[in-house]
């Protein structure tokens, strides 16, 4: 279920210090987080097919996107043909 997917490149672009050029080929871990919930193992144990989980985020509310394991974006939901996609509403900190 692992799939790669190629970022699209931003409407603006970056100037690369030189120094970064060697380290800019290096793979990075990228996950959103949608929400996420606590439940008793009781519960747990009894999730099946067609469970519902409920998340602590609302629906509407911006997904975080992580890049190994550090927050550095927020964003909304999309859909790309037939796969989501994030797009980045707030860069957090520097990039």
């Amino acid at each position: 279920m692992s799939e790669t997917l190629v970022a699209q490149p931003p409407t603006t672009t970056r100037a690369v210090p030189a120094n970064l050029d060697m380290v800019l080929d290096v793979p990075v871990s990228l996950s959103v987080e949608l929400g996420s919930t606590q439940l008793p193992m009781k519960d747990v144990l009894e999730l099946g097919e067609g469970s519902v989980i409920t998340l602590d985020k609302e629906a509407d509310a911006p997904v975080e996107l992580f890049i190994n394991g550090r927050l550095i974006a927020r964003g909304e939901v999309v859909v790309v043909e037939d796969r989501f996609g994030i797009k980045i509403t707030e860069l957090l900190g520097k990039v």
